[in-house]
């Protein structure tokens, strides 16, 4: 099996890991990239077609991490999916977030990625680094990058970041999987933000200005769950809805145009016939 050549990213999947990426300015998410491996002489070609979104296991602002029973529940995702759509697919790499830092892995992504490539050596890590600001024209930039980790060469012991490129592929629409996972997003930042809730008002004792105070934050999340991750979610749904449409009624359109050609055509045939 050779190195990773280069990597396809669908643009649904793109858009799904970027939506969970805006959705926490603070703190960095995560999720699974699923796709097939596809062996050629120049090294493997990743496919990334679906992600999967996880549920942080540890809540410190810079640090994410894959509990076991989340890497077997998605393994067991990917093999539905595979079955579904005919394809190989499986757990391909992993992405999170970096806000308002930069794009490229810190030490610890690079050791995380070596420790994945111990498992599958073609697995790949994907950052998208969000919510920075650019100070010559004030406007926000979003940047994404793919990368691998590689033994240094001055230390066998240490590892350095290996980029590889990626390309965007360009879909027609959301596919069913991406679909599913974008409207989970709310419910899967609910779960996280009640649970944190939850957690705090079993060791706030029975001050009440503390319990007022932690309720007032737990409704400010979600509030800002809904304005950052919910609305937005539904214009994309809505314009995605009004785009099928109008495709809907342009096939009609073209649909009837040939049924009249054909009629014309069927005419004229039983009138040569007629004639001859």
């Amino acid at each position: 099996m050779g190195s990773v050549a280069f990597v396809r990213l669908n643009c649904d999947a793109y858009l799904t890991c970027l939506m969970h990426a805006l959705s926490n300015e603070t703190e960095e998410v995560m999720g699974l990239c699923i796709g097939e491996m596809i062996e050629k002489i120049s090294g493997c070609e990743i496919n990334i077609s679906a992600v999967l979104l996880l549920r942080r296991m540890d809540k410190r602002k810079d640090r994410v991490e894959i509990s076991v029973e989340q890497l077997s529940n998605a393994s067991s995702y990917a093999e539905e999916l595979a079955i579904k759509s005919g394809k190989n697919l499986r757990i391909v790499g992993w992405y999170h977030s970096h806000p308002h830092i930069t794009v490229w892995p810190s030490h610890v992504d690079v050791q995380t990625q070596a420790m994945y490539q111990m498992m599958d050596e073609t697995f790949v890590g994907l950052i998208f680094s969000c919510f920075n600001e650019n100070k010559a024209n004030l406007h926000q930039t979003v940047e994404m990058i793919c990368f691998q980790s590689l033994t240094s060469m001055d230390d066998s012991s240490q590892y350095q970041r290996l980029e590889v490129p990626m390309y965007l592929e360009r879909t027609q629409c959301l596919s069913e999987a991406n679909l599913q996972t974008l409207t989970s997003l709310p419910k899967t930042l609910m779960h996280e933000e009640c649970e944190a809730y939850d957690a705090v008002i079993k060791s706030c004792g029975n001050c009440i200005l503390t319990k007022l105070h932690n309720a007032s934050v737990h409704t400010q999340s979600v509030c800002n769950i809904t304005e950052t991750v919910i609305s937005p979610l539904l214009q994309i749904l809505e314009q995605t809805h009004t785009n099928h449409k109008l495709k809907i009624k342009e096939v009609e359109a073209e649909n009837e145009e040939l049924r009249k050609m054909l009629a014309e055509l069927e005419a004229s045939s039983i009138t040569e016939n007629k004639a001859s």
